[in-house]
């Protein structure tokens, strides 16, 4: 009969490391698969045990199936592989680098932090845990919690003036899981349309989805419906309020065109309605969405820049026919964003805080975008750039009169600690049009640190 040292098993309980023992003996073919164990009485007493730590042993070791019983026989050795030898573990794989620090980046989609109401965001969550407790903890609509639709499609009639029911609002995690969304709703045979240069994850999504993705390159006006013609598509994916990275907005004629398309060739248009809620000049811009009388406009907005990216909350409105079929076909999934969430932005909706913390920050990027204007125009460098921007948006292009390479320009601005970004990296079809074009973001560069931006920037163009 095998003995254990049952004094070595640490802070086991004792059945689990009698299990443990008779486990490795049979593993390691000390005891043979047909062999008759003891009887759980015979066991505890040659080990000085209870006959319950030994059952439970027993049992745990039936459960997992080393061991069957036979009626009034008692347990025997299961049939198990032994473990193979042990092979070299491969390597640990390496942490993924560390991101750098960056002294000026112009790169990243950066948003005013120090700026959000905190302690109002902070009071109304104390509120949502302390009077809805109990609604936390109820599955949320698949669509998305009915008092945040309401109040999106309440913000979406006042302030853009679309005429949208709540019913066909889908809110989900982010622009990219919407665009998964999209992708499966429109199917594999859709040919999407994308904007060249435009956002690399658009069609990066949409071809890990199996889509077929076009890029279709844009004129003064945007996207030419005749190049969707040429390209076969039968949706496009369009920022026309404030395209990025190019920041072109799409006049009523071309709307109008595209539009028309979409009726003609039985289209859908994705209209990514993109950092449109920073316009500093004129009225906002209406959307194609409450334009469209023929139901062939998908519009998709997030919180990312109004609120901060990791806020992952977006939402989309879909027509009534393509509603229909998603709740037909892709109802399964549940709803991406934790309720609380939903519950806590609702009330700062309803409430009235994101339309004035929408007002303030208006206000604090029109500063920040007349101060970083006027920093480039007086710069050393001045005489050598052309800005090509829209009085919308927190990014703006700066062509650059030089004969060095965009990659020549970005690797001496890291070893300055700047990180730049180009219009070249947003081209899927590479042009020499797009060379030597930066595509600033300014709204993380206060003017504070404006006198050593430009000190940079004027090292790094030779200025």
């Amino acid at each position: 009969m095998r003995t254990y040292a049952l004094e070595n098993r640490g802070r086991a309980p004792l059945y689990e490391y009698l299990y443990r023992c008779i486990r490795g003996d049979i593993l390691d073919g000390t005891l043979t698969a047909g062999e008759r164990l003891p009887s759980k009485r015979a066991l505890a007493e040659h080990l000085h045990i209870s006959v319950m730590t030994v059952e439970g042993a027993y049992q745990q070791l039936e459960a997992e199936g080393y061991v069957y019983t036979q009626p009034k026989r008692g347990f025997f050795v299961a049939e198990v592989e032994r473990p193979r030898p042990a092979v070299p573990a491969p390597p640990a794989p390496e942490a993924p680098p560390e991101a750098p620090v960056w002294r000026l980046d112009l790169k990243s989609n950066q948003v005013d932090a120090s700026r959000f109401p905190a302690a109002a965001w902070a009071r109304l969550t104390r509120q949502v845990l302390s009077e809805d407790g109990e609604a936390l903890l109820r599955p949320v609509p698949h669509q998305g919690l009915p008092a945040l639709r309401q109040a999106i499609a309440r913000d979406l009639r006042e302030y853009k003036g679309m005429a949208v029911p709540p019913e066909q609002i889908v809110v989900g995690a982010g622009a990219e899981y919407l665009y998964l969304l999209l992708a499966q709703l429109l199917g594999r045979e859709a040919v999407f349309a994308v904007e060249d240069p435009g956002y690399p994850k658009i069609r990066q999504v949409y071809g890990k989805c199996g889509a077929a993705c076009r890029p279709v390159p844009l004129d003064g006006q945007g996207v030419p419906p005749e190049a969707l013609e040429a390209a076969g598509a039968s949706v496009v994916h369009l920022s026309p309020a404030h395209h990025y990275p190019t920041g072109l907005v799409t006049p009523i004629g071309r709307r109008q065109a595209l539009l028309r398309w979409a009726e003609k060739a039985g289209g859908i248009i994705i209209e990514d309605d993109y950092d449109s809620e920073f316009r500093f000049t004129g009225r906002p811009i209406p959307t194609l969405q409450s334009i469209d009388t023929a139901g062939r406009v998908v519009y998709m907005n997030t919180f990312s820049q109004t609120i901060s990216p990791s806020m992952r909350v977006g939402f989309m409105v879909l027509p009534p026919r393509l509603l229909e079929q998603y709740r037909r076909e892709l109802d399964f999934y549940s709803c991406t964003v934790p309720a609380l969430d939903q519950h806590v932005l609702a009330r700062f909706l309803d409430q009235g805080h994101y339309e004035q913390h929408l007002a303030r920050m208006r206000k604090e990027y029109r500063t920040r975008h007349d101060a970083v204007l006027a920093s480039f125009r007086s710069s050393p460098f001045r005489n050598r750039i052309t800005i090509s921007e829209q009085g919308a948006g927190l990014h703006f292009l700066l062509r650059l009169d030089t004969r060095e390479s965009d990659g020549a320009l970005r690797d001496r601005a890291a070893a300055l600690g700047v990180r730049l970004g180009f219009l070249s990296e947003y081209a899927a079809i590479p042009s020499p049009a797009y060379a030597h074009t930066l595509v600033v973001n300014y709204a993380g560069l206060s003017p504070a640190a404006l006198p050593e931006a430009m000190d940079l920037l004027a090292e790094i163009f030779g200025a």
